[in-house]
């Protein structure tokens, strides 16, 4: 479940699960952790959540996980950012391509949440609404990616209070995703990681069940990243297992990251 590599004390470590949860009879959901270098990029962790019908959405997920990592893996020699864009353009066009050619796919498509550390830089990537958090040193979580729903656009425009009853009952309604355009829209982000304790890439299964603090508190009391990760998804699925639900921990620095 776990890749590290070592290099010292600054030995990166992660942990990747997903779940069916306690409701959905299929996983839609998956993920994808390597703290090795990947191609051009010095490491990659994803997770990705599938929509469509039951057949679509994890077969658009699944192809969206095995066509990018392929896609990477053959980046050598270009520059990481160039790389990842590079790579999810392309496979976003076969999966578009697919979803026009073949009737049972129709409709399909992901989110997609992706990141690397290149150096003392956190590059992040999203489209959808997985999201990617980081704990701060002082125990802060902070969210970093912005969703791309209906009820945040409602949200940016005044127009709807985030947690009312109309938001969370229309929050699953995306405004992007990868597959179902022949253009992919992917936001990016750069930050320091100097001053992040942990970082976590995760799917909305887990977002809806938890809060940001009881998600910070599960980081911040564990110093192993499997623990980590099984302990967010067994109260998930303690809160009801609504959804399918994945999440991806990385300690960016090892040791000194529980500091």
């Amino acid at each position: 479940m776990s890749d590290n590599d070592s290099r010292g004390k600054e030995r990166m470590r992660a942990a990747a699960l997903t779940d069916i949860g306690r409701v959905r009879k299929s996983n839609q959901d998956v993920v994808f952790s390597s703290t090795k270098p990947i191609g051009a990029l010095p490491n990659l962790f994803l997770v990705a959540d599938g929509m469509g019908g039951q057949q679509a959405g994890g077969y658009c997920s699944g192809m969206l996980k095995q066509c990018l990592i392929s896609e990477v893996e053959a980046s050598v020699g270009i520059p990481p950012i160039k790389a990842f864009g590079t790579a999810v353009e392309t496979v976003n066009r076969k999966l578009y391509e697919e979803a026009r050619t073949h009737a049972e796919l129709s409709g399909m498509g992901s989110t997609l949440t992706a990141a690397f550390l290149d150096g003392d830089v956190l590059h992040v990537f999203n489209v959808g609404d997985s999201r990617l958090y980081v704990l701060e040193k002082q125990g802060t979580l902070r969210q970093i990616t912005r969703d791309h729903s209906y009820v945040e656009e409602l949200v940016s425009a005044g127009r709807l209070e985030r947690g009312s009853q109309e938001y969370n009952r229309n929050k699953n309604i995306i405004t992007r995703a990868v597959g179902i355009g022949e253009r992919v829209d992917l936001d990016a982000f750069e930050l320091s990681a100097g001053d992040l304790s942990a970082f976590l890439l995760c799917t909305d299964g887990l977002t809806n069940m938890l809060s940001d603090e009881e998600i910070a508190q599960t980081i911040r009391e564990n110093t192993d990243p499997e623990q980590v990760v099984r302990q967010l998804v067994e109260k998930a699925n303690q809160r009801g297992g609504r959804d399918n639900i994945s999440a991806v921990v990385v300690f960016p620095f090892g040791e000194e990251a529980s500091a």
